[in-house]
């Protein structure tokens, strides 16, 4: 089976502005979580921050055999990710997934997209 059970991102941002049609092309940070087991998976986002105590977790469900894409932009609870400040996240799913990071920084009429793979454990 692919994947692992802990994901560590140390890079994050979500720009304060954005140019071009919402929500397409809002400036973001995405977690894009691939589930290719039989049985849904429960992960839970934990976000650090350079001078703060760390927030979560964020519980997001993954079903089986599906992808799903989470803009950092839309967690809401326990409170929404501040825009304008570095971040990290650690996730850690009940069964194994594997976790990519894309960040879309739209500030400018010539966009910048860049996507990793997350550090697996």
């Amino acid at each position: 089976m692919v994947g692992k059970q802990t994901w560590t991102i140390p890079e994050g941002y979500i720009p304060e502005e954005s140019t071009g049609p919402e929500p397409e092309m809002t400036s973001h940070g995405t977690v894009c979580l691939l589930n290719a087991t039989d049985e849904d998976a429960t992960v839970e986002i934990t976000v650090y921050f350079t001078d703060r105590e760390p927030v979560g977790p964020y519980e997001v469900t993954v079903p089986a055999e599906r992808t799903r894409h989470v803009r950092f932009n839309d967690l809401e609870d326990p409170e929404p990710i501040p825009k304008g400040e570095d971040f990290a996240s650690v996730l850690e799913s009940d069964v194994p997934v594997v976790c990519q990071h894309t960040r879309l920084d739209s500030r400018q009429a010539e966009n910048a997209l860049l996507s990793t793979i997350a550090y697996g454990e």
